[in-house]
């Protein structure tokens, strides 16, 4: 990879963060209605999931042009780790003590900057999986059916990394589970579905993460292959299934929020099946469209956007999707972040013919 091609690809995330981080702090302090209080809040810490991608992007990198050190190893996954405990943190200390009942913008704000800290843990476990990222294409070329390379994870260490996503992922599906079976109230039917897409989240990255560690420990199979990929689909289609759903139905007002950020989220999915479809696409064979991968995250991120500026039209008439407007900007730059990260496994693994 050509060194400023590279440092383009590494300030792609570190821009979205700044777009999330400056957008989402506008709005925070644009005015004291419920509406900015929990957008400017959960874009604001969308930036987070960004600066984590980043985090992903520099370990990749730096192993790509020769660089990587033991200081890399441990400074980018303990930054991305750090990022999610603050995110998770903060989002607890708002909806503590908070009443789900009615219309409470700090009970909403709060789990959803909860469930992005459970994204950010699933994205730093993806960063610290990829240190051994150059054993990747190196596997990938060897003869299937050989034992683990030296260099690998240890057995431990591949048991806590697998077991991570798949925990903060049952924490997300917990959390919006028990909001959809409590009474029903405006801000418990918002954080149940919208913190279920959140789940989603992590769950699409539970295959990126043991896609990555299959792939280092030379255990990828023709069932990962399908499995992984499988599982991605199957959470975008859902996400984008039941916010079509809620928008159809729209019962009460509160169901359009709700409705448009469930879209978004289910277009975070399907960048994230780029990622664990090229792995899975380019894993010992040739991929001769393999370059054209990346260009998955730029459509939903275009959608993302294209969405949102239908939605902040509607919202001069409709306030009840000022807060989705909002939150659908953040998810496109998510998904633009997601670009790079693809873009960059695609110069590290594939090789078109």
């Amino acid at each position: 990879m050509n060194y400023w091609v590279s440092v383009i690809f590494r300030a792609i995330p570190l821009a979205m963060m700044g777009v999330c981080v400056g957008f989402g702090v506008y709005v925070w302090n644009a005015g004291d209605a419920p509406g900015n209080f929990v957008a400017g809040r959960v874009v604001t810490f969308l930036g987070a999931i960004c600066l984590c991608l980043f985090c992903t992007a520099a370990t990749i990198i730096r192993q790509l042009i020769g660089r990587f050190n033991a200081v890399d190893r441990v400074l980018y996954p303990a930054l991305g780790y750090l990022a999610a405990v603050g995110t998770a943190a903060y989002g607890s200390y708002v909806f503590a003590g908070a009443s789900g009942s009615g219309q409470n913008p700090e009970y909403v704000a709060g789990h959803v900057v909860f469930g992005l800290g459970l994204i950010c843990g699933c994205v730093a476990t993806v960063a610290t999986a990829s240190t051994k990222f150059s054993l990747i294409p190196r596997n990938s070329a060897r003869p299937p059916g050989g034992r683990p390379p030296a260099e690998a994870f240890s057995r431990g260490s591949v048991l806590v990394l697998a077991a991570v996503p798949v925990l903060l992922a049952a924490i997300a599906w917990t959390f919006g589970i028990v909001n959809l079976a409590l009474p029903s109230s405006p801000s418990r039917f918002t954080v149940g579905h919208v913190v279920s897409g959140l789940a989603m989240i992590c769950t699409s990255l539970i295959g990126l993460v043991w896609s990555i560690l299959r792939q280092v420990q030379d255990s990828y199979g023709a069932r990962d292959r399908l499995w992984w990929p499988g599982l991605v689909i199957v959470m975008g289609a859902a996400a984008l299934v039941w916010g079509i759903a809620l928008l159809i139905l729209d019962e009460e007002p509160y169901y359009r929020t709700p409705g448009f950020v469930m879209i978004g989220l289910g277009l975070v999915c399907f960048s994230i099946l780029s990622k664990v479809g090229l792995l899975a696409l380019v894993w010992r064979r040739t991929f001769s469209l393999a370059d054209r991968v990346p260009l998955i995250p730029i459509v939903t991120a275009l959608s993302c956007l294209f969405l949102a500026a239908f939605v902040f039209q509607a919202a001069f008439t409709d306030s009840n999707v000022f807060i989705a407007a909002h939150v659908l900007v953040g998810l496109g730059a998510v998904c633009f972040t997601l670009y790079s990260i693809v873009s960059i496994l695609e110069s590290g693994t594939s090789s078109s013919g």
